[in-house]
């Protein structure tokens, strides 16, 4: 397991949920929501801003990929904003980790632990940040190597027939 602290991101529309670990990487705890701001960028500008005062290793951005394993709509929206956050981060690495079902997993851990539903959308980002990065981390430990896709800048290419399958033509 390498040492040091690493940010979780959960990207919303709206909202960006944001984890930490600890230095030995081991627990991921909630950070802070941001507001998304698409025209400004200041969210990424705050994300870049922890993650150099924290001394992060890498940044670990949640890929909701559809249940079949495909990108979709949200995935691209995904990819193309861990792209702009690279760019913003200057050298720490990004890496992307599917997080299928953690919104879900996220709103139901808020339900069983007693916090009304109404209050729920103040903390899921969170809570979802905090599920992705502790996937991530959990993964890293049990395989020794960290797991995800490592953002490259460049976009993935898409296999034959996987257009199809969203109702792209090739």
């Amino acid at each position: 397991m390498r040492p040091g602290v690493r940010l979780g991101v959960d990207v919303g529309a709206v909202r960006v949920g944001l984890a930490v670990s600890d230095p030995d990487g081991l627990v991921a705890t909630p950070a802070g929501t941001l507001t998304r701001e698409s025209r400004t960028g200041a969210d990424l500008n705050e994300i870049a801003a922890q993650a150099r005062r924290r001394g992060a290793i890498e940044v670990v951005v949640g890929l909701p990929k559809s249940l079949s394993g495909a990108d979709g709509v949200a995935a691209e929206r995904a990819r193309d904003y861990a792209g702009a956050l690279k760019r913003a981060l200057d050298g720490v690495p990004v890496r992307l980790w599917d997080e299928r079902m953690t919104t879900v997993d996220a709103h139901r851990q808020l339900r069983d632990s007693g916090v009304a539903s109404r209050r729920h959308r103040d903390s899921v980002d969170q809570a979802a940040a905090v599920l992705i990065l502790q996937a991530a981390l959990d993964a890293e430990r049990s395989t020794g190597s960290p797991g995800g896709e490592v953002l490259t800048g460049r976009k993935p290419r898409r296999r034959a027939g996987q257009d199809r399958q969203q109702g792209r033509q090739s």
